[in-house]
């Protein structure tokens, strides 16, 4: 293992925990302050732009698994890299972007990657986010640690109401045309994805599959699920108890034939996946995530890393 730091101001500390806390390699996403002179700031001396702090993140992660290549293409999928005086509706210093490189090593890549993104259009301004050398970091008081977790609809609703939701899925999500998804996916992958259909139970392709590995998007290839959360619901669908990454996920109201559901699509691709019920092992956690075969695609274990998707084999020991 090979551990290293890295620091991400992306405006709201909220908003920048959640993306990168649940990916393979990641052992520590913190919240605090960095950038100014004045030691041990409190969050309300910060909000007054006045110290030169900016809020940020700290992650400790392991580079043999996760690059800080990746976590640097991440960071700029949660932001809007054009915008110099803030993010969304918040403004000023503190809530300004910016990448704190420890070493020389990551200052390169860093520069890289914002000339990279610069070059390449998506954005019709220049990029603003500065490449800095990193100052001590001084953590947030405890309230705002997991505010993702801890405050969960409060977190979901300022995050869509600040605009950050809607940006990113704008600017950074890629669409891709139906007329391209009718030729990739069989008529039955398409029906469900992206006409919110369902299979019939027990006539479908992985139900009963009990075979080690993980599940995709069939879209995206975004990993969903773990065959050691898959079990056997008998309800004739694929079922579990978890996602791998929640973030990979979002849930919205259903109240189509005459019933009250939560649908699971996917972030990426946007694919309806199917529903998650209240009705899951207790022990577990009590949650039942009842997919569709035709939404996943299953990669067995000893397929894994021929097909790009090493990093996540810790998942089955």
């Amino acid at each position: 293992m090979n551990t290293e730091v890295a620091t991400f101001a992306g405006g709201c500390f909220w908003c920048m925990v959640e993306p990168f806390d649940q990916r393979p390699g990641i052992k520590e996403v913190l919240s605090g302050y960095t950038g100014g002179d004045i030691p041990h700031p409190t969050y309300e001396q910060v909000c007054t732009n006045t110290t030169g702090h900016l809020e940020a993140v700290q992650i400790t992660f392991d580079s043999t698994i996760m690059s800080y290549e990746e976590l640097v293409q991440l960071f700029w999928q949660q932001i809007d890299p054009t915008d110099p005086g803030g993010q969304f509706h918040d403004r000023g210093e503190s809530y300004q972007t910016a990448i704190f490189y420890h070493h020389e090593e990551q200052k390169e890549i860093a520069e890289r990657s914002k000339r990279e993104l610069g070059e390449s259009g998506r954005f019709n301004k220049p990029i603003a986010t500065s490449i800095r050398p990193a100052k001590p970091f001084y953590l947030a008081e405890e309230g705002h640690q997991d505010y993702y977790k801890k405050q969960a609809s409060h977190y979901r609703l300022y995050k869509k109401g600040s605009g950050r939701d809607d940006f990113i899925k704008k600017n950074w999500h890629e669409e891709k045309k139906q007329v391209d998804l009718k030729k990739e996916l069989t008529p039955t992958q398409y029906h469900v994805t992206q006409e919110n259909g369902t299979e019939q139970p027990y006539q479908n392709e992985y139900w009963d599959n009990e075979e080690e590995g993980i599940y995709v998007d069939v879209i995206s290839g975004e990993v969903l699920f773990s065959s050691k959360d898959k079990f056997d619901a008998q309800c004739g669908w694929p079922s579990f108890t978890k996602p791998v990454d929640d973030y990979q996920l979002v849930e919205e109201s259903d109240t189509t034939h005459g019933m009250v559901r939560t649908e699971v699509r996917s972030k990426k691709a946007d694919s309806h996946l199917g529903h998650v019920f209240n009705d899951g092992p207790p022990e577990a956690g009590g949650l039942r995530y009842c997919m569709n075969s035709a939404a996943m695609r299953f990669i067995p274990k000893d397929k894994m890393e021929d097909e790009g998707y090493k990093a996540y084999l810790h998942l089955l020991e």
